[in-house]
């Protein structure tokens, strides 16, 4: 076993870190257009000589939504293959096991606020899921582990991957093999939080992300003129009664010690103030953890879009597309993490994480092998950085670059001795 204070990230490397967050911060792409960033990741993969191919995976939604549902909503997916995915191999210096470490690369369609000299210089898109510090962390990684290679047994598969925010890259990725040659027998990656601060990581066992859904409910009525309602099927009067009715699913159909979100965060209809318009769209997202829970609420928002708006003499369509599956974190592999992680940062700042309502594609890596996904404090409420991700103004302490690097290595170097 390799002594955790070999494990060091020296002021010339945590500099680096800092500087390429940076960049890649004021530099973010969205999901399936990762282009610039899969090239600086190889290009720093093939400076210190790593093993690594690029163009791996692409748009995995083909791979785990309908092709129905995906026509119903007027999708079109890419390419599952030939994207902006890059795997590398860190092998030891004798065969062994073989963990995954894992980071994705794209950003969002959000338009930053921060004002900080590296702002996104991307007008609309910006990295507010803090996926340039987990692409950071990975690099870091890579050259630590790197330089132990002749020290340890197994092998380190680098997995830097696309499209997290929607396409499901993971599945995609996994479709083009990165869980194959060799097989990868656990994996581990990390997530940025503001619940913590550096120096601090959560984790726990067992329910970690939840199963993430789209809906979209179109309602067809009769248009006309405002002052004559009765001439009309107002659409918009029977959009506001769906949305209503189905808040009752949660709070009235699923049991309370069971976990579930229906949120509708999108209305469209209309466009004057005097004009009962012809339809409505509402669109919006569900939220749960066990398969049963996911298929009622399924099933019944249909009925009940369909019964309200048939009852107010109007149509309602409803397009279910189920996302992300739910992800459990392994028992065994997270004690291996929370045990490395209290080794390096001292066991009082090894947190309980509370499992959380967010969808996260990794979900798909943990339904084919042992997986654990941690959390990485990034909050300081000094600088005003406490806004969680999604946020415009999301950012994040970048003391937390070398507290992730040290933690991954370490739950890495764990494992492979375990």
């Amino acid at each position: 076993m390799i002594p955790i204070d070999r494990i060091q990230v020296t002021p010339e490397l945590d500099a680096w870190l800092r500087e390429t967050r940076r960049y890649l911060h004021m530099n973010p792409e969205l999901s399936l257009q990762e282009t610039n960033t899969a090239r600086f990741v190889a290009g720093h993969l093939r400076e210190l000589g790593i093993e690594h191919r690029t163009g791996v995976g692409g748009d995995g939604r083909s791979l785990f939504m309908s092709r129905e549902a995906l026509a119903a909503a007027g999708v079109e997916p890419g390419p599952t293959t030939g994207g902006t995915g890059v795997v590398g191999l860190i092998r030891g210096r004798r065969p062994g096991k073989t963990v995954l470490l894992r980071a994705d690369m794209d950003a969002l369609p959000i338009e930053e606020e921060n004002d900080v000299p590296y702002r996104s210089t991307r007008p609309g898109v910006m990295h507010a899921c803090g996926h340039d510090v987990h692409t950071t962390i990975l690099l870091g990684v890579a050259e630590i582990l790197n330089g132990l290679r002749d020290e340890f047994d197994g092998t380190v598969k680098l997995m830097f991957q696309p499209a997290e925010e929607g396409p499901g890259g993971a599945i995609a990725m996994i479709h083009d093999g990165v869980l194959d040659d060799p097989p990868v027998d656990a994996a581990i990656a990390l997530h940025v939080g503001v619940d913590c601060e550096p120096g601090q990581i959560a984790v726990s066992p067992g329910p970690a992300t939840a199963a993430a859904d789209t809906v979209k409910i179109e309602v067809t009525g009769r248009g006309g003129h405002a002052a004559a309602p009765h001439n009309a099927v107002d659409t918009v009067v029977v959009a506001a009664h769906i949305l209503i009715a189905l808040q009752t699913i949660v709070s009235r159909e699923v049991s309370p010690l069971e976990s579930a979100v229906v949120t509708f965060g999108a209305i469209h209809s209309g466009s004057a103030n005097n004009v009962i318009p012809q339809t409505a769209v509402l669109e919006g997202t569900v939220r749960t953890y066990t398969a049963a829970v996911r298929d009622h609420i399924e099933r019944r928002i249909a009925e009940i879009a369909s019964g309200v708006a048939s009852a107010m003499r109007a149509e309602a369509k409803t397009t279910y597309l189920r996302g992300y599956p739910p992800m459990y974190n392994d028992p065994a592999v997270t004690e291996i993490v929370r045990s490395a992680a209290a080794e390096v940062l001292g066991a009082e700042n090894v947190l309980d994480r509370a499992p959380l309502m967010a969808g996260e594609d990794m979900a798909f890596i943990a339904e084919r092998v042992p997986t654990c996904m941690f959390g990485l404090g990034v909050r300081n409420t000094e600088r005003g950085i406490v806004y969680p991700p999604h946020h415009p103004r999301f950012d994040a302490d970048e003391d937390a670059l070398a507290v992730g690097v040290k933690t991954m290595v370490a739950a890495a170097l764990r494992y492979l001795g375990s």
